[in-house]
């Protein structure tokens, strides 16, 4: 079987790839049965020439490979029919601007596995970018504060080289007694706190991040249970929310009035309450003055959030009293950093990472008959057609 990592071709471009060169040597070492190829490219973090130093052929034309192998979404007049594609398609919450993809997809007979769709048979996502995301996020963040009250001014990530090189940065600043909040359990939530633990926040509970002030900063990591409460006062588990989002209410105020930097790390589920509403940040005790949501969901959760930011111009402003977008600086603003493809801007350390476990998950599926079924879960069309697990996409395609 012939495998193809191929150039990103999406604008503005994408410097990640699913496998370094190191990681890529070592998958021709696990599998000498597989043939891997690489797509010649010139906006690829790694260059052609440190493939070629692996002993791994660099190429223009892969047109002869079975299996594609890519991080954002291919363009349609670049896609090869009959073939199989790894990337992230951005289709499966049937958003609009990608549909017209899909059909090519359907109509050029390839086999679609998008990276999100590769799980567990519990459901659980087995690769993504949402460690780095946290890391560059949380990063991103302390540079809005720095911005906002000419504290510091910190280089952008993107041009550092690796996360050692943002927390050595990190590591100059005199932090003043801020209290940090971190929603979430995931890989977001985990890469924003390695930045935190690096800088030797100290973390503190529930109940003394509340109730107590300090000398220093600190930080708290929360999850599902502790900004959400039963409407009937009862606390079971974070499943039953899981299960039963309507029965809940927000219980995030509380944090919020002793809160002055916010990081949003979490996953936000259909039919979960807001964490914070439009009227709760006109509330005279809501403190947060800076919030980096790295969860991104835009007129959601977070309700400061009200458009995705963008690397060029990462910090807008936003004015309780108006609901509406303002300079950062402007003192009545709580500055908001919203970027939507923060990886991009670890793009070495995250193809490392990634390589990782799709060296780890999927390429051995196809060389073990696909034993654990990852390879069927994580397929999405087949011979023209959506597969059953993602047939809820039909009417989608059809336009309707």
């Amino acid at each position: 079987m012939k495998f193809a990592i191929i150039k990103e071709r999406k604008n503005p471009p994408d410097r990640r790839v699913v496998f370094s060169p190191s990681k890529l040597a070592e998958a021709k070492q696990q599998f000498p049965q597989a043939i891997f190829k690489v797509e010649t490219s010139d906006i690829r973090v790694f260059s052609d020439s440190e493939y070629q130093s692996k002993a791994i052929q660099v190429t223009e034309n892969v047109t002869d490979c079975d299996v594609l192998i890519g991080v954002k979404e291919v363009p349609i007049e670049a896609l090869i029919p009959n073939k199989k594609y790894f990337f992230f398609s951005h289709t499966i919450k049937k958003q609009p601007y990608n549909r017209k993809l899909l059909k090519a997809i359907l109509e050029k007979n390839i086999e679609l596995y998008d990276h999100e769709t590769i799980v567990s048979s519990k459901g659980f996502r087995l690769i993504g970018f949402g460690r780095y995301a946290g890391i560059v996020g949380a990063y991103n963040g302390f540079r809005a504060w720095g911005l906002k009250y000419n504290s510091w001014n910190l280089p952008k990530a993107g041009p550092l080289p690796n996360q050692a090189a943002l927390i050595s940065e990190l590591n100059n600043l005199k932090l003043p007694n801020i209290k940090i909040l971190l929603t979430g359990s995931g890989k977001v939530a985990k890469g924003a706190q390695e930045m935190l633990d690096a800088m030797h926040i100290k973390l503190v509970s529930v109940k003394s991040y509340l109730n107590n002030t300090f000398n220093e900063p600190v930080y708290c990591k929360i999850d599902v249970l502790d900004y959400n409460k039963r409407k009937d006062g009862k606390t079971i588990d974070n499943q039953d929310f899981f299960d039963n989002p309507q029965d809940y209410v927000s219980n995030f105020m509380r944090f919020a009035q002793v809160t002055d930097y916010y990081i949003a790390g979490h996953f936000y589920g259909d039919g979960a309450p807001f964490l914070y509403t439009r009227e709760d940040v006109k509330s005279s005790s809501f403190n947060i003055k800076v919030v980096a949501d790295v969860s991104c969901d835009v007129d959601g959760p977070v309700a400061t959030t009200i458009r995705a930011s963008t690397i060029a111009d990462p910090i807008y402003g936003y004015d309780p009293e108006t609901e509406s977008e303002v300079d950062f600086k402007n003192e009545k603003a709580i500055t908001v950093m919203a970027v939507d493809n923060l990886p991009c801007e670890l793009p070495q350390d995250a193809s490392e990472g990634f390589g990782e476990m799709f060296l780890k998950h999927v390429i051995p599926a196809f060389f073990n008959n696909d034993k654990d079924g990852l390879l069927k879960r994580a397929k999405m069309t087949e011979n023209g057609k959506l597969t059953t697990r993602f047939s809820y996409l039909q009417d989608f395609v059809d336009g309707n």
